[in-house]
Parts: C-alpha cells; structure tokens; sequence
C-alpha cells in the first residue's frame, strides 16, 4: 500500500470544502504543523482543547482535523498562558499538524448543514441561497423536507432523540405540520429572517440570542439545540471524505467531548 503524506489528506478534505468558501473573518486551513510527512492516523473532531492533542497522541494520529479553529487570531507570543498557545506548543512538540475546515465546511455542497439535514431523515435537500465560485456550487444554509409532516411537537421529539440534546429552545409551538425545514448549524441565526420569508415551516440551528425569539409566533418553528450538539456529525465528513481519498489512513473520531456547556 501506498504512503500517504499529510499534505495529500489536506488537500482531499479541501477539494470538498475550497478555502476560498470561507467567511471574510474565519481562519480556517493549516493551523499548526508540516504536512511532508507520511500520515499515521487521523484525529477527528469539533474543537481542539489540550485533552485532544493528548488523545490524537494516544491513538499515534500527528493529524487533527477539527471544525473550529484553534486560532482565531493572532499569536502575539507563544508563553503557554492560555489554551490556544498551549495546544500550539504540545502539537508541535508531538509533531501533529492541526488542520480546521470551519465556514468553508459550513458552505460546501454535502457539509455540514447537509450532514445535518440527513440526521433529521429530511429529502430534496438543498441550498437556501445557493451561489457559485469559480465553478463551485455553494451556500450558507439548507432546505429540506420530510416525507411526512409532523406535528411541533413531535418534531421537538425528533431533535432531542438525533442530536441527543436535554432541552430544545423553541418558541411557541406550531399549530400546523411542519414539513419543510431550514438548517443552519452553529450560529445561524443571521438566516431566520429569510426562512421566514421564505415560507418555510421550521428552522433549526446551534444558538441564537434572546430577542430573535419574538414576533415569530406562529409564523416559523424555532428550534435551538445547542451549538455543539448542531455540529457534532461534522466528524463523519472528515472520514468519508479521507476514506475515499486517501485509502489507508487511519481516521478516529474523537472520544473526547469538547463541550464547555453543561446542563444542569
């Protein structure tokens, strides 16, 4: 069998999600490392955190793929003071490069709100807006159906049980089925009033602020299940993409959760 080099998983997970997909204010791309070297397993996650370097080097893995960038912004020093610099300096010295697909992934055709959207059983999935660079079919939010309405109520029900969440923020229940559905992971809420106006029935996504709740009532079904939790399936991505691409390479998803927020 074949080496496979790092720099060769990089570029299959960025054939499927181009950088040049990203937002004008995310970081996503190569975080840390060299990428000559012959690959000898892949950690997948959401978040890098320092239990996570630890892990990837457990499992023999010198790459990290996550979703969220490591770094966000710039590196003034590297003195160990908080996390971000301290995941830096244990990867580099671990020899494990740190690759994040963030928004790029978010806005590819079959990323992460795709992922999503084949959680819930929803078909005719498609862009809410879609776009095109370069020849590249894109957008930051997807519309689906279900094969048969269900009721608010029932479809609360249905988040809870996919995404394994302990409550579900939502305003008012519908008093009509709920067929069609608009899903943005993450932080999505910058797309409800288009869903809205769209006439679609329900929007699902991570998190959302207080006062974006009202004036929907009875309008769309609003539906927050937790940053985290919405984005959780991103690492099943990353495996398919690499298994197809790059045969051989050992990919694990992290045992590791990543979530700062408990629920009590």
């Amino acid at each position: 069998m074949n080496s496979v080099k790092i720099k060769e998983v990089i570029e299959a997970l960025e054939r499927f999600a181009p950088l040049p997909l990203q937002e004008s204010w995310d970081n996503a791309g190569l975080q840390v490392g060299l990428t000559e070297a012959e690959v000898s397993g892949a950690l997948l996650c959401l978040d890098v955190t320092e239990r996570i370097v630890d892990e990837a080097a457990r499992k023999g893995c010198n790459l990290i793929v996550s979703h969220h960038p490591l770094i966000f912004r710039k590196l003034s020093r590297l003195t160990g003071e908080d996390y971000v610099q301290r995941c830096v300096m244990k990867a580099l010295a671990q020899g494990i490069v740190i690759l994040s697909l963030h928004t790029n992934m978010d806005n590819a055709k079959g990323g992460v709100n795709y992922k999503i959207a084949e959680k819930m059983g929803l078909t005719d999935v498609r862009f809410m807006s879609a776009k095109e660079m370069n020849g590249v079919e894109y957008g930051s939010g997807v519309v689906g159906s279900f094969a048969e309405p269900l009721a608010a109520d029932d479809f609360v029900i249905l988040l809870k049980r996919v995404f394994g969440v302990e409550c579900v923020q939502a305003n008012e229940l519908l008093r009509r089925p709920i067929r069609t559905v608009a899903i943005c992971g993450g932080s999505g809420s910058f797309l409800l009033d288009d869903a809205a106006n769209a006439g679609i029935d329900a929007f699902v996504t991570g998190e959302m602020h207080y006062h974006e709740y009202f004036g929907r009532e009875q309008q769309i079904q609003i539906a927050v299940i937790g940053h985290y939790q919405s984005e959780q399936f991103t690492s099943e991505i990353f495996r398919e993409i690499i298994e197809n691409s790059c045969e051989g390479v050992k990919c694990f998803i992290a045992d590791t959760c990543t979530n700062p927020i408990m629920y009590f």
